[in-house]
């Protein structure tokens, strides 16, 4: 019989070591599955992990890849740490991108001092109005956030892919669904080295999302916000004894997630389009839980984590064009991963025995 038994303590070096044995794990599997696939395991590993990088200027693309995911998984790490369950990630980046886009087609005369503050500022609120749909309804009516937030992802799918082809359509796209292009001030620019040029794609969004995970850290280990969070969602009877109101803290993390969401919508089409189209996400929102807890829900471990799966994702487009690999096994290498790591979590938090049962004498009647 197998018996679950809590851990009275978790010891630094397991909480390190879990993920790193997580992605070992997850290598391996990889590899056999490479391997029934008809693929040289290590040749396609090479692939996958090292081919991608094998230059300075494919550093860049790697930092650009992973650039929306840090912002977004950033953001998700308030609401996991708070026991939070926001899944709609997906959902709030397409309507930062959404209200993003609305400021750039509306205002394309006003110069980029004032017109990319704006952009900001109006794909953080879009983020925040689409995650308050699930938050109000937790903290109203006790519904599962999960559920909500996922099911309005599809909803702002639908909405933007209205818009382009409707409303917003460029009227010169030739009848692609896609909007007018942004004018120079209403996108972000790549980041040109002195004495070495450009570094690929490299943009000065992916500086924004290395910051925004510096300044998330710091929130959650130096700030009574931070604190709040934490003991919301370690001890939440403790937190209400103290004073914590854990309405107060649904709604703030939902907004911090919702927003940073956002903000990752509008980076990534102002940095890679220049316009909106029906798919301004590759499922960077869904994918930004995995590099949450990849991270262990460390908004420093996101910036490692977010590169780990970029590169995994960079891999895939490597593997399809160099050995015709079918695309899905990305998907493939992402979902074991995060069983691995959900593994991990559950040995890390808890003393695993196997007890053969006890077997009761047979009393004989005589």
């Amino acid at each position: 019989m197998i018996s679950m038994t809590p851990r009275k303590h978790i010891p630094l070096s397991l909480t390190l070591l879990t993920p790193a044995v997580a992605i070992v794990l997850t290598l391996a599997v990889g590899a056999g599955i490479f391997g029934l696939l008809g693929f040289s395991p290590l040749g396609s590993l090479y692939t996958f992990f090292v081919a991608p990088i094998s230059r300075p200027d494919q550093i860049g693309d790697l930092f650009v890849k992973a650039c929306p995911l840090i912002i977004t998984a950033t953001g998700l790490v308030f609401c996991f740490r708070a026991n939070v369950w926001n899944i709609g990630a997906e959902g709030q980046l397409v309507f930062g991108a959404i209200f993003s886009g609305w400021v750039a087609l509306s205002f394309p005369d006003w110069p980029a001092i004032t017109l990319m503050p704006a952009m900001v500022l109006a794909s953080i609120i879009g983020g925040i109005c689409w995650a308050m749909i699930p938050a109000l309804l937790k903290v109203r009516f006790n519904t599962n956030e999960i559920l909500v937030s996922l099911m309005l992802t599809y909803v702002a799918a639908l909405f933007i892919d209205w818009l382009v082809r409707g409303p917003w359509r460029d009227p010169m796209s030739f009848g692609f669904p896609l909007t007018k292009m942004y004018s120079d001030a209403g996108l972000i620019h790549r980041i040109d080295v002195p004495f070495v040029g450009s570094l690929g794609q490299l943009h000065w969004g992916v500086v924004g999302a290395l910051l925004l995970a510096i300044a998330g850290s710091f929130v959650l280990s130096r700030t009574i916000l931070g604190f709040q969070i934490k003991v919301m969602g370690d001890a939440p009877r403790a937190g209400r004894f103290a004073g914590f109101k854990p309405h107060l803290v649904t709604i703030g993390v939902m907004a911090i997630a919702g927003g940073a969401a956002g903000l990752a919508g509008m980076v990534e089409v102002s940095a890679s389009m220049g316009q909106l189209q029906p798919n301004v996400s590759f499922g960077y929102g869904f994918t930004a839980i995995i590099v949450a807890f990849l991270a262990r829900l460390n908004p420093i471990g996101v910036i490692f984590a977010g590169l780990i799966v970029a590169l995994a994702e960079l891999g895939g487009d490597y593997a399809q064009i160099a050995l015709g690999m079918p695309k899905v096994v990305t998907g493939v290498f992402k979902g074991i991963l995060l069983f691995m790591l959900l593994a991990g979590e559950t040995f890390n938090r808890y003393h695993i025995t196997w007890r053969r049962p006890a077997v009761l004498p047979v009393s004989k009647e005589q």
